[in-house]
């Protein structure tokens, strides 16, 4: 079948966020502000990780990751979405829809990918300490950095290349800020029993194994801790566990929320949209450096070197 015939729209038109006309201006620089702090505060993470070689483990190379994905996780839709709040025009081309799909789900399977690694490290360190430097090693976290891009890429790919092949006719209306992939669905006019058939059951099993790693980790981390149970480690395992686990919480709950436990789109499940891809990487630099010695270390004598620097100059 030629290209043409695969689709007879060259546009869609993104319904946005559910707010009144006259309340677009403030939430314009709402979402400016925490697009700006996710970016920022992201950049700044992986800054820190970068010029601080005490934070050369592990765990700060899978947080730098997981910092990088949050920031383009964000990208991928918040831009988008604040221009045409800004210039009222609605309007995407058909390319730059199916493209803009494409990277949110490269992106949102690999924060998924990347916090099921993260708990496995926790799962090492916690109940394997004296054999963690041997276990994680510089190349097997590379390994598993590479195999979360890998499996997201392939993820996204299938996923695309299914939808390309639908046929879109009169409505062209995504009732979403960003062209997200069952909202489209919604629009095609061709049968899209095998694209729903693949996302509940290859995007089910990337959701459950990524799950289940965590839960896994977690469980496994509390049998350890409750078989000899004191304050200290107690205290250990909550200082090192604790933000991992409200990151999970918050990015698990919201996507279960919008993918498996809703029967159609409303505003309830845009607002939870807006939990995962905008409100969830804001927070996790201040959940990972608020409650991290670490990196409240790491910050402290960045800015006192800039002190020294200016006050030599």
């Amino acid at each position: 079948m030629r290209p043409e015939n695969q689709s007879s729209v060259s546009e869609f038109l993104l319904l946005g966020l559910p707010i009144r006309p006259g309340q677009q201006g403030v939430f314009f620089f709402l979402f400016l502000g925490m697009y700006l702090t996710t970016v920022v505060g992201n950049l700044l993470i992986i800054l820190l990780i970068k010029l601080d070689s005490r934070l050369h483990t592990p765990m700060y190379f899978f947080l730098s990751h997981l910092a990088f994905s949050d920031i383009s996780l964000s990208s991928v839709t918040v831009p988008k979405m604040l221009v045409n709040m800004q210039t009222r025009q609605q309007s995407i081309s058909y390319g730059g829809c199916i493209f803009q799909t494409c990277l949110f789900l490269i992106f949102a399977a690999l924060d998924i990918s990347l916090l099921a690694v993260m708990a496995y490290d926790r799962y090492v360190a916690i109940c394997h300490p004296l054999y963690y430097t041997t276990i994680m090693q510089e190349g097997l976290c590379t390994l598993l950095v590479a195999g979360s891009w890998i499996v997201s890429s392939a993820h996204a790919l299938l996923h695309t290349l299914l939808l390309v092949q639908l046929s879109f006719c009169a409505d062209i209306t995504i009732t979403h800020f960003f062209c997200e992939l069952t909202a489209l669905l919604k629009l095609s006019c061709s049968d899209i029993s095998l694209n729903m058939l693949v996302i509940f059951t290859e995007g089910v099993c990337i959701y459950l194994l990524s799950l289940g790693i965590i839960l896994g980790s977690y469980i496994r981390i509390g049998t350890i801790i409750l078989r000899v149970p004191s304050t200290k480690r107690l205290l250990k395992a909550f200082s090192t566990c604790g933000s991992h686990l409200l990151v999970v919480s918050l990015y698990y709950g919201t996507l279960a929320g919008v993918y498996f436990f809703s029967s159609s789109w409303d505003s309830k499940d845009i607002i939870a949209s807006v939990m995962y891809t905008v409100v969830t990487p804001m927070l996790n630099p201040f959940i990972y450096s608020l409650r991290n010695r670490d990196i409240k270390q790491a910050l402290e004598m960045c800015v006192n070197r800039l002190s020294s620097l200016k006050d030599s100059h």
